[in-house]
């Protein structure tokens, strides 16, 4: 009953509070056509951005609402206010012939009641996941824990480890413990990478002519190609991006030959697996 309160007075605040106009005109409100769901360090915040360099999209408030796993208390309303209005939405449709809004929250892809809820709330969302080759994702996840602290663009504890003892320390720990345990932990930089046992949480509750993928590495070689393909998932007109976007980038030290050597042969068959589920292969280490 107290969890019950002190939720309805949370919502009230933070949709009418903290949310303002938008919360208080949030009925007048849609929701998101589309949702990138991850993943981490992958460049999903870049590529929503890019997608809504088109004309017929509208963003959302700003990115990684965050609503379907750790927001869900506040209710749709609040999640509501994050996008545009329905007048809005059809002033941008009467003078493109489209008009869609989405939003990109990274931390979905792991999260199966994360999925659950959207598939409830949003079932015809068209989701969208951008992969890149985990052994790069790990090594810029363990980097940004590295810089925690340090700026508001990084937040949380330092990683003070070696990315080696790292992610020997990780590997130890998922030998006795569930991959999502593991994923939950702090220091979760190899297991994010599992990528084909997130991706069936999606494929059990989606079907699969609503879910497109693509990798980091198609976006950055063949950008134009990569985004018009996704234009066309989102049955949208075609368009060349003016500006591409290129968030949360930062330089860090190359890894070491020997680590990456032994990663290659950690993910091959995890990669795999992915590859037979996507019905295509990336370019990563073979």
């Amino acid at each position: 009953m107290k969890n019950s309160i002190r939720n309805s007075l949370s919502s009230k605040y933070q949709r009418f509070v903290k949310r303002g106009l938008s919360g208080i005109t949030s009925s007048s409100r849609v929701l998101p056509d589309f949702i990138i769901i991850g993943t981490v360090r992958s460049g999903s915040t870049s590529l929503y951005y890019n997608i809504c360099e088109h004309p017929s999209v509208l963003p959302a408030a700003y990115d990684e609402i965050g609503f379907f796993d750790s927001n869900y208390h506040l209710g749709v309303n609040w999640y509501r206010s994050m996008f545009p209005t329905k007048k809005e939405m059809q002033k941008i449709e009467k003078n493109t012939g489209h008009a869609i809004t989405g939003e990109d929250t990274p931390f979905y892809i792991w999260n199966s009641e994360a999925a659950e809820r959207i598939y409830k709330d949003i079932t015809n969302s068209k989701i969208i996941a951008i992969f890149r080759n985990p052994i790069d994702r790990a090594f810029s996840n363990y980097n940004v824990g590295k810089r925690a602290g340090t700026s508001p663009e990084f937040v949380g504890i330092t990683e003070k480890l070696s990315f080696e003892d790292a992610i020997d320390k990780e590997i130890e720990f998922m030998k006795e413990n569930s991959l999502q345990k593991s994923i939950e932990r702090r220091g979760s930089y190899l297991s994010k990478g599992h990528y084909a046992e997130q991706l069936k949480i999606w494929l059990k509750i989606f079907p699969k002519k609503q879910i497109h993928i693509l990798s980091t590495e198609d976006m950055q070689k063949n950008p134009e190609s990569t985004i018009s393909e996704i234009f066309q998932f989102l049955d949208i007109s075609d368009y060349i991006i003016k500006n591409p976007q290129k968030q949360k980038y930062f330089k860090y030290p190359e890894m070491k030959k020997d680590t990456r050597e032994k990663l290659i042969d950690y993910y091959k068959p995890l990669n795999e697996q992915f590859f037979k589920i996507i019905g295509k292969k990336f370019n990563w280490d073979n």
